[in-house]
């Protein structure tokens, strides 16, 4: 069979995938662009925009239930209609879809193929009976929840993050296995949508790569709300209980017996089954495709993008690795990896934004530095608006003035570490925003106080 020739193939229409065949194509190259499921990847389908939607709606209820407080009154218990709740995530997310879907199909010299890809050559790609060739390949292909190998496991029904999104009654009790962002995230929210939720974590503390003080807040956020935490948990274990699960942890403890159980535990790439072998692109240890600082992988003419390539779990890293490969092949602009600094959220409530250094990392990098922190008991903003949970911290080097890393865990704290993310970018002083003019009352307004009151860290 006669392969169908291409500039360039994409494989996965993630969010790396459409923008860089739309730039391809642009710029005058015909694409072959993959997907094997949905279009959009993880973000749009499973992860970010339909997991958002459903934590404004656990908001929405939490706030509703929070009235009385504000001095507002609500005839009658507040109600969780969940068939609603997973319309309108679905609504969200299926109309994030057929926009991309739509915006693929306009574009000029851009195929869109269904199925599953596979490596025939290091140019070659078979999907279905169709044979396709490009000297140019970039692959997109995401991850997927990673299933421990844990006794009893295989015999219990049990849910990903994906399989959540399908989930069509509100559990009863959801046992959730896993506490770093996705299970807390989901904890929160089912909470909040009335089923009764437990969190089993084998770490000594929440999100470990964390700060304890940080761990330590969010612990207690999750209680506050009546979230029963298990850590330190130890020889994990699955069984079936009539029509309930139970999950054994730690020796002497009762199992957690619920209707529904999450595992939340971590990601794993999808390259086991791309015949990567028959290309010859290295892999790591865990499955991870090996690229340099320009997302090229071991093999001339083939590049990995997203999270495929173990150099960000995020869909802004994703879409950055896009701008870097589209910038070094089209623009003569040499951006690398190296060259962002590590920023996501944690999208509990309050949130937490984060950039830059954590306190542990900077105590392990002998840098002598700075610290400031303000719980938000003391920012206006925060009282105001009755969400006082969490605090704020700025690190900055002693000798340099370079901001090391913030973090922001309340309200707007998702949105306000922007302020200190851009100035890191700016390589500015920690004195610039010491000396900025924020707006009041807002959240983002003691992030000059802050700055301003450093001590060495002890």
């Amino acid at each position: 069979m006669t392969a169908k020739t291409f500039d360039a193939i994409i494989i996965g229409a993630g969010q790396a995938g459409p923008p860089l065949a739309g730039r391809l194509t642009a710029a005058g190259m015909s694409v072959a662009l993959i997907e094997r499921k949905l279009v959009g990847g993880t973000c749009v389908n499973t992860g970010c925009m339909p997991t958002k939607a459903m934590v404004a709606s656990a908001y929405a209820a939490h706030l509703a239930r929070s009235a009385a407080d504000y001095g507002v009154t609500l005839s009658g218990p507040v109600g969780v209609d969940y068939t609603a709740i997973k319309a309108r995530k679905d609504k969200v997310s299926d109309d994030a879809r057929g926009n991309l879907e739509s915006w693929i199909a306009g574009m000029d010299k851009c195929t869109l193929y269904r199925g599953h890809a596979r490596f025939e050559t290091a140019n070659i790609v078979r999907v279905g009976d169709d044979l396709l060739s490009a000297g140019k390949i970039f692959i997109n292909t995401g991850g997927r929840a990673s299933v421990p190998d844990l006794p009893g496991v295989d015999g219990i029904s049990f849910l990903t993050n994906s399989s959540m999104m399908d989930l069509d009654v509100l559990p009863r009790h959801l046992v959730v296995v896993g506490g770093s962002y996705v299970s807390l995230e989901f904890a929160q929210m089912f909470r909040r949508f009335g089923s009764e939720v437990t969190v089993i974590e084998k770490s000594p503390r929440l999100i470990g790569r964390e700060d304890e003080d940080v761990s330590a807040a969010i612990l207690s956020i999750l209680e506050n709300e009546d979230i029963t935490v298990h850590l330190g948990a130890g020889d994990i274990s699955f069984a079936r209980q009539g029509s309930d699960f139970a999950v054994t942890f730690t020796a002497g403890k009762a199992p957690a017996v619920g209707s529904h159980v999450l595992l939340a535990v971590g990601r794993t790439p999808n390259t086991d089954d791309l015949g990567l072998d028959k290309a010859d692109v290295e892999v790591d240890k865990r499955g991870f495709i090996i690229v340099d600082d320009q997302l090229r992988t071991s093999v001339p003419g083939i590049w990995a993008m997203g999270d495929c390539n173990g150099k960000g779990a995020f869909t802004h890293t994703s879409y950055n690795d896009y701008e870097i490969v589209a910038a070094n092949l089209l623009d003569n602009d040499p951006r690398r990896v190296s060259d962002r600094i590590e920023a996501y959220a944690l999208y509990t409530d309050p949130p937490l934004g984060r950039c830059g250094m954590t306190e542990t990392a900077v105590r392990k990098s002998g840098l002598r530095a700075l610290v400031g922190q303000r719980p938000m008991t003391r920012v206006g903003r925060a009282v105001e608006k009755g969400e006082t949970q969490g605090f704020m911290k700025i690190l900055a080097d002693a000798d340099t003035n370079e901001i090391l890393g913030c973090s922001v865990l309340g309200p707007g704290g998702d949105e306000a570490i922007h302020c200190v993310l851009d100035l890191m970018y700016a390589k500015a002083p920690i004195s610039t925003l010491a000396r900025a003019m924020h707006i009041h009352p807002n959240v983002s307004e003691l992030l000059p106080t802050i700055a301003q009151e450093l001590k060495p860290l002890a």
